[in-house]
Formats: C-alpha cells, structure tokens, sequence
C-alpha cells in the first residue's frame, strides 16, 4: 500500500486519489507522513528509488520466497541472502535520513519502531541461513 502510494502520488498535499490504494489507507499513509515521517512526504529522488526496488524486486521475491519457504527449496538460499543484504542497505540508507539528514523526524523512538522489523527481519534471515548447511530438514521416515 505505501509503495503504490508513493508512486502514484507525486506531492502528498495536493493530488486526486488514484483508484488503488483506497483514499482511507492513502489517508493513513498522508497521516503517518503529517505527523511522523516528513521525508516520507518530501519524497526525495533517492528516495523513490528504494520503493522502485521494492516494487520491481522484493514484490517478485515474495511470492518466489513464499513458494521455496512453503515447499522446502534449498535453492532460495542465496536470493534469501541478497534480499537482506540490499533490504538492511536501505533501511540503514533510510534510517540515517530519518535520525540525522535534514528530513529528520521529530519522532525517532516511533520512526525507529516503525522501521525496526525492515532491519530486523534480514538480520533474522541471515543468522538463519548461516547457521545451517541445509535450511530445511528432510522428511523423516515413517
């Protein structure tokens, strides 16, 4: 939802509600920018460039990772490892901005909070594919 928002709104305070995502879930994208995160607002180039990525890579890579995970396919592996490794980049890129850069937030602890589980989940994944030859176990014998 906030990804097609930020790419079928250019300019958050003046714009006609696009058919998808539905005015209230862009209202509450507009609320979250209004009141937490104004470089979610201001939309800088850079910044597009990380929802282009996850538009055109990391939607794909779900389904794909949904499947393996579902399935039991070792070969999801190194995808897994590729998807942290540019999702913890952005986070960092992004989470830098938001404490520090000129579009800082006047709320770094909800911010923080928000953005928490983009950093985390990667962090997760790779603990979890590092820590083991083979991701899944194979089926026991009955």
């Amino acid at each position: 939802i906030v990804d097609r928002e930020q790419l079928v709104i250019a300019d958050p305070y003046h714009f006609i509600y696009p058919l998808w995502p539905p005015p209230p879930l862009v209202d509450l994208v507009h609320f979250w920018g209004h009141h937490f995160d104004p470089l979610q607002d201001a939309r800088p180039v850079w910044w597009k460039a990380t929802i282009w990525i996850d538009a055109l890579f990391f939607g794909p890579f779900y389904a794909f990772a949904i499947y393996a995970f579902v399935k039991g396919q070792e070969w999801i592996r190194t995808p897994a490892l590729l998807w942290s490794a540019v999702m913890m980049t952005n986070v960092t890129i992004i989470m830098s901005e938001e404490l520090f850069g000129p579009l800082r937030t006047h709320s770094p602890v909800m911010v923080s909070l928000a953005n928490a589980p983009w950093f985390l989940v990667p962090v997760a994944m790779i603990v979890h594919l590092s820590r083991r030859e083979r991701i899944f176990l194979p089926p026991r014998a009955l």
